[in-house]
C-alpha cells in the first residue's frame, strides 16, 4: 500500500502546496481521497493508466476537497471513456452539479459513470481496497474514511469540528497503522491529547494551517508511542 500527497494545502494553493488529494496504489490500482486539485495531470504525468484508477472518495462538499473532480470527469467522459472509477460523495447533489456543468458546455455526462453517495459504515469494497465512512462535524455531510488494503489500515480524518468532538474513535478500538489528521482549523495540540490513548503507529498532520508550523515543532520534540510528523506536497508513504 503507497501513498502519494498530491495535496497538502490548508484550504487555498500555496507555492509549494496544492488543496487536498492524495492517491492511494493497491496491487496495482489506483484510488483517491478528496480531489480539490488536479489530479488527472497528475495521473497522467505519473504514467499511470486512468483505467486504473479505481475510486475517488470525497470526504465533504468543500471546493478544496472537490474542484478537481469536476476536470477529472469531464476528462473521462469524453476522452478516457473506458475509465470506470466509483466516485463516491458525501451528497448526490455533487454528481448533479458536475451534470450542470456539462450541460453548460453543451453536452451531457455518459450513463456508464458511477456516483455513489457515501453511507456510514463499509461504503466501498472491491476486494482491494475496503473504505468505511465515519460521519463527522464538520459540516453537513462530512466524513472520515478508513482505508484498509494488503493488511494495512489507514484512516483519513478529513476535517473535524474539533478533536474532542468528532474524532473517529475507531482509533481506540483497532490498530491503525497511519492517522492522516487535518489540522487546519484546531490547534495540534488538541489532537496530541485525543491521541495519547490512540492504538494508533503513526500521525501525520495534513491539510495544516501555516499559523501552526511553530506549535507543530514544538511537538515534534514531545515523546509520543506513535511515529509523528507533518505531510507535504510531494510525500510518499509505502506500508
Amino acid at each position: 500500500m503507497r501513498l502519494s500527497f498530491i495535496g497538502t494545502s490548508h484550504g487555498v494553493p500555496e507555492p509549494f502546496r496544492r488543496c487536498s488529494c492524495t492517491m492511494i496504489e493497491a496491487q496495482g490500482q489506483y484510488y483517491f481521497i478528496d480531489m480539490g486539485t488536479q489530479a488527472i495531470e497528475d495521473v497522467i504525468r505519473r504514467g499511470i493508466d486512468v483505467n486504473d484508477v479505481k475510486g475517488i472518495f470525497i470526504t465533504h462538499p468543500h471546493s478544496d476537497h472537490c474542484d478537481g473532480l469536476v476536470s477529472y470527469v469531464g476528462l473521462i467522459n469524453w476522452y478516457f471513456t473506458k475509465a470506470d472509477p466509483t466516485i463516491v460523495v458525501p451528497q448526490i447533489s455533487i454528481a448533479d452539479g458536475i451534470r450542470g456543468w456539462q450541460k453548460g458546455l453543451g453536452g451531457s455526462l455518459r450513463d456508464t459513470i458511477r456516483f455513489e453517495e457515501t453511507k456510514p459504515g463499509v461504503t466501498y469494497d472491491d476486494g482491494v481496497l475496503k473504505v468505511t465512512a465515519y460521519p463527522t462535524q464538520h459540516c453537513p455531510n462530512s466524513f472520515a474514511y478508513l482505508a484498509e488494503a494488503d493488511g494495512k489500515k489507514v484512516l483519513f480524518t478529513g476535517d473535524l469540528r474539533h478533536p474532542t468532538v468528532d474524532f473517529p474513535q475507531v482509533v481506540y478500538e483497532e490498530e491503525i497503522d497511519l492517522v492522516i489528521v487535518e489540522s487546519a482549523h484546531f490547534s495540534p495540540e488538541h489532537t496530541e491529547k485525543v491521541l495519547e490513548n490512540a492504538k494508533v503507529k503513526r500521525v501525520l498532520h495534513n491539510h495544516v494551517y501555516s499559523a501552526w508550523n511553530e506549535e507543530l515543532g514544538r511537538m515534534a520534540k514531545h515523546q509520543h508511542h506513535y511515529q509523528y510528523g507533518l505531510s507535504y506536497d510531494g510525500m510518499e508513504v509505502v506500508l
